[in-house]
């Protein structure tokens, strides 16, 4: 019998040991997900209507606006300055909501101005609907 040479001895050997690095990615895992609970997204609070009510016409106004971020109040622009000064005129006229109508391509940031002068204001209820651009894409 030939004694095995030193070239076969090694062949014994299955790899690498994989072991460590699964328990590694496990915990990596498990670190991740409970991080991930504790990630909370900022957004905007809505108060849905929990029953439809029907109120006059005057307890509404509506301000409108467009796709290049233009701010109207019965037909009339205005500055997003002044938002804030007519709805303290409203709020003396007994006007307990506001409608703010937005084009679909109204810029983001726009709506979210308009909204803010609103509650400064003192209206709490805002209604938040869009209007379909009739220019064609």
């Amino acid at each position: 019998m030939r004694p095995l040479s030193h070239a076969h001895a090694g062949a014994e050997s299955h790899g690498i040991d994989l072991a460590p690095m699964l328990d590694f990615v496990v915990n990596l895992l498990i670190f991740f997900i409970i991080t991930a609970v504790f990630v909370k997204q900022a957004g905007i609070e809505v108060e849905r209507p929990s029953r439809v009510e029907s109120r006059g016409d005057n307890s509404a106004k509506a301000i409108v606006i467009d796709a290049l971020g233009a701010i109207s109040l019965e037909t009339k622009p205005i500055d997003l300055r002044a938002v804030r000064a007519h709805i303290e005129q409203f709020r003396a006229t007994d006007v307990t909501r506001v409608i703010v109508v937005a084009d679909e391509a109204a810029p983001t940031g726009v709506v979210v101005a308009v909204a803010d002068q609103i509650r400064l204001g003192g209206i709490r209820d805002i209604t938040f609907t869009t209007a379909v651009s009739a220019k064609p894409r």
